[in-house]
């Protein structure tokens, strides 16, 4: 069997500034940090209270909602970032 490769020249990315490359870039070029107070879980027990998250996330375009119950965010993320990459090659 033969092995092909596939190459995506393209760029995707969700970041704690922007979830889109474009969004990202003018966020670091304007100084923006990512950085804030943890909303997603109670940080009562942690001695850390603040992180980079992602905000704003919605991927009912891409993923159904079914499929995104299954999945941890992380997943998502991905396969986003993938979506944009495949977008951006053209």
């Amino acid at each position: 069997m033969s092995k092909r490769r596939v190459v995506v020249t393209g760029l995707g990315m969700l970041s704690p500034v922007g979830n889109t490359v474009e969004s990202t870039w003018k966020a670091l070029l304007a100084g923006q940090s990512g950085i804030s107070l943890i909303d997603h879980f109670d940080t009562s027990a942690y001695a850390t209270k603040f992180a980079g998250l992602v905000k704003d996330f919605n991927c009912d375009d891409i993923i159904s909602r079914k499929e995104q119950r299954k999945m941890d965010a992380f997943i998502q993320y991905g396969i986003v970032a993938g979506v944009q990459a495949m977008q951006d090659s053209g």
